[in-house]
């Protein structure tokens, strides 16, 4: 399943987790050890740039924190990231360079690259977000299953491919520069292909490859 490759979907130069990432040949294979990761990395962080805050929480000294964000570890919050009014960060996170964490999102066991936006009222949960990504104002990652199953991702638009990825949490995989419209649902297992765009309103499931336009899930055209 090409498209849904690290390869393919990410710029690995605009993230710190870059050396982790590497590992994997999919991104999701990273979720189980984002923590550990963080654990590992924070103490060897330049301590010009970067100052400890709490238990296994690092923060660029660079970065704007809102006084009434609520910041839980293993985290790394990156250079100047943002981290808006009632933030709330639970953990199990790696905010990159010049990413937004805007009022009342929530972040919990997410690889965020540089430059991602997810400004307004998102729950991004058990997903990594690539490079100038934007998530539209309510839109979310849904991270687990009603039945509680475990997620398979299915390629519903070019291969037909299905992987079974063992995992009960899974929210959504953005690849660089993904556009998510307003109030839109990511389902458990969805993976973005670079350069997409997502209609507001959207329920999005499967594999979407790279450059598309998705407006329904009967509607998915390549961009011209």
């Amino acid at each position: 399943m090409e498209n849904a490759k690290i390869e393919n979907l990410y710029d690995l130069t605009k993230t710190i987790a870059a050396d982790y990432l590497k590992q994997f040949s999919y991104p999701w294979e990273a979720l189980a050890g984002i923590s550990d990761f963080i654990r590992e990395i924070g103490p060897a962080l330049d301590q010009t740039r970067f100052e400890q805050r709490g238990e296994d929480i690092w923060v660029a000294k660079s970065a704007k924190i809102a006084p009434t964000a609520c910041l839980n570890g293993p985290l790394i919050i990156d250079e100047e990231a943002e981290i808006r009014h009632c933030a709330f960060i639970r953990g199990s996170a790696i905010i990159g360079k010049g990413s937004v964490v805007g009022n009342s999102t929530e972040i919990k066991n997410d690889i965020i690259f540089d430059s991602v936006q997810v400004p307004h009222y998102n729950y991004v949960g058990d997903s990594i977000l690539g490079y100038k990504s934007h998530m539209g104002a309510g839109s979310i990652t849904s991270n687990v299953k009603s039945d509680k199953t475990l997620v398979v991702v299915k390629d519903r638009y070019d291969t037909k491919e299905e992987i079974a990825t063992g995992r009960k949490k899974f929210g959504a995989m953005l690849g660089d520069y993904v556009e998510v419209g307003c109030n839109s649902v990511l389902n458990p297992g969805t993976v973005i292909g670079r350069n997409c765009q997502i209609y507001p309103l959207s329920n999005v499931r499967g594999v979407i490859p790279a450059n598309r336009i998705f407006k329904d899930a009967t509607n998915v055209v390549k961009k011209a």
